[in-house]
Formats: structure tokens, C-alpha cells, sequence
């Protein structure tokens, strides 16, 4: 009697996979249709999103600027050149502003009237002729203006930065 012959490692083999049970594709062109229809409005939204981000491009450098003036308010030596820089930059922001009616000549009411169009929030009654003094009294006056009256022209000032209306 001669010995059983055991098979070796080597002589293993691989099954080959059966088809899945379902399909990877869609069956129907309904689907293919719905996937289009949402992949075309993701990117819709990602380009008005990129733009959105581009066209407020201005709004984010002016902020990193409020930021640094704020900085130098709790400096005494560069207190007053940062309260005197406010209204300039709010001026700059308003002239950056796309589709908006030229905003360098206005002053007074005009100017006041131009803010508050434009506020998401009111703005306090005095805001722009707050801002004129800042801009044109002469420094004494500028330094006597109170903590909190400074304190609360930044406030506007920041939130009017952050939320004015742009048409688009």
C-alpha cells in the first residue's frame, strides 16, 4: 500500500469572487440625473462662496486694521493716532464698498445718512459728527472725549465694519 498523497501549499488556488448581488452604477438615468443635479449644485454653491469670500476681501483687511488701532487705544502714546485714525478708515471702507454711490465727498447728514443705510444695527444719533471730531478737532478736545464715549465709537465702528449691507 503506498502512502496518500496530501496536497501541498503550493498547489492552492485563489477562488475567483462571484458579481456582487447589486450593481456599483445606477440603474436608472433618474439617478444618474439626481447625482448631476446635486454635483451642479454643490459647485454653484462653492463658486458663490469663493466669491463672496473675494468680493469681502476688503472687509477682512479692514478689520485686521481696526485691530491694530484698537491695540494702540490702551497705549498713551499712540492713543490719539488711532482714535484719529477711525473715521478715516471707516471713509476707506465706505469707498471700497462695490456698487455703492461714491462715499469720498460725503460729510455731515450726507455721510451719517450713507452709515446708517448701510448698518445692519442703528448706529448711535451723533455717529458721524463723533467722527468728524475725531478727525478734525484739535488734539486737546480729541483727548478729553470720555473712556467709554471712545469705547462705544469703536463699538459702532466695528460692528459697522463687520455687518454693513453691500448690494449685490
Amino acid at each position: 500500500m503506498t502512502a496518500p498523497v496530501l496536497p501541498g501549499i503550493d498547489q492552492l488556488q485563489e477562488l475567483p469572487l462571484e458579481a456582487p448581488p447589486f450593481a456599483y452604477w445606477p440603474q436608472t438615468w433618474g439617478w444618474l440625473a439626481l447625482l448631476l443635479i446635486i454635483l451642479l449644485a454643490v459647485a454653484a454653491w462653492t463658486v458663490r462662496r469663493w466669491w463672496r469670500w473675494q468680493r469681502d476681501r476688503y472687509r477682512r483687511e479692514a478689520l485686521q486694521v481696526f485691530d491694530g488701532l484698537v491695540l494702540d487705544l490702551a497705549n498713551p502714546q499712540q492713543r490719539l493716532p488711532a482714535m484719529r485714525a477711525l473715521p478715516a478708515l471707516l471713509k476707506r471702507v465706505a469707498i471700497s464698498i462695490s456698487g455703492a454711490p461714491p462715499a469720498a465727498a460725503l460729510s455731515g447728514v450726507q455721510w451719517q445718512a450713507f452709515l446708517a443705510q448701510r448698518a445692519a444695527k442703528p448706529l448711535p444719533q451723533q455717529f458721524a459728527a463723533r467722527l468728524h471730531t475725531l478727525a478734525y478737532a484739535p488734539d486737546a478736545e480729541v483727548l478729553r472725549i470720555p473712556e467709554d464715549e471712545v469705547q462705544a465709537l469703536f463699538a459702532a465702528g466695528r460692528q459697522w465694519i463687520e455687518a454693513h449691507h453691500v448690494a449685490v
